[in-house]
């Protein structure tokens, strides 16, 4: 089902305080959507509904721990009593980090399991029973090419956004003869808070090299949802290693660890040997 007027419908987007959510919800509205604004950082939320509002649009500001049940049942509820119906759900919330298996702290590889796939179940079981009740809604779900092709110093992180893909897959079968359609969003590596110092540090200088706008991917989203498309990845060019993937999975296993791990380990010897005196 293609999405091309938002006017008058009601969204929601989590993890709308920074990055990717942030200018999604911001575009949602400048095209008439009424957004409801969800994340932990209150304060943020209030700066940007301020700003939506300014412009002439319509925000609501719920504050909310995507990865606690019970609060992310309330949001919902309390969006459904303020708003009437949700037409458009975008599970966008989430964060990772780039370590080894070895040295990753488990209440933290939990914690990102709950943020970046309980969240968006808790969410989606909440909001599509009213969705497939009035014959008509969107899912977006916001994944990661990581949850396509599992990186070195990402296990957690790939291993939420694989369960996520494979949420957002199986439902897309069940629920689009009710009239609800569902969009698997794979970004690659987008400019935004998400990656830190830390990721940065860690990051293959080939990663950083393709690193794009939030802007950008914000575009593929829409046109995504215009087209009735099923799953996107921006850039596209990322796309091709699904293939290699599912064709010669030992190429693939190669070119993955030639590109991050021993290119990184080649960047910071030339970065130690320029340090010499």
């Amino acid at each position: 089902m293609k999405l091309h007027d938002y006017t008058g419908l009601n969204a929601l987007v989590t993890g709308a305080s920074s990055g990717i959510g942030r200018v999604l919800a911001t575009r949602l509205a400048t095209l008439g959507a009424r957004v409801a604004l969800v994340a932990r950082r209150g304060e943020e939320l209030k700066k940007l509904a301020d700003r939506i509002r300014s412009a002439g649009g319509d925000a609501l500001v719920l504050p909310c721990d995507v990865a606690e049940r019970g609060a992310a049942e309330a949001c919902c509820a309390e969006t459904l009593a303020q708003m009437g119906s949700v037409e458009l759900l975008v599970n966008n919330a989430g964060y990772g980090h780039h370590r080894t298996f070895l040295d990753w702290d488990v209440e933290d590889m939990e914690r990102m399991m709950r943020v970046n796939y309980l969240g968006s179940l808790y969410f989606t079981k909440a909001l599509l029973p009213q969705m497939v009740e009035q014959g008509r809604g969107w899912l977006v779900f916001v994944s990661s090419v990581a949850g396509k092709l599992a990186p070195p110093e990402e296990s957690a992180y790939a291993a939420s956004k694989f369960a996520l893909v494979g949420l957002a897959q199986s439902l897309s079968l069940e629920v689009e003869d009710a009239g609800v359609h569902v969009l698997t969003v794979c970004p690659g590596v987008v400019r935004t808070p998400f990656f830190d110092k830390e990721a940065l540090s860690r990051m293959p200088p080939a990663s950083r090299r393709r690193m794009v706008e939030p802007e950008g991917m914000v575009d593929a989203i829409l046109d995504g949802l215009a087209r009735g498309r099923h799953e996107i990845t921006h850039p596209r060019g990322i796309a091709p290693a699904y293939a290699i993937q599912a064709i010669a999975p030992d190429l693939m296993r190669r070119m993955m660890k030639r590109s991050t791990l021993d290119a990184l380990a080649k960047e910071q010897r030339a970065r130690r040997g320029k340090a010499r005196p």
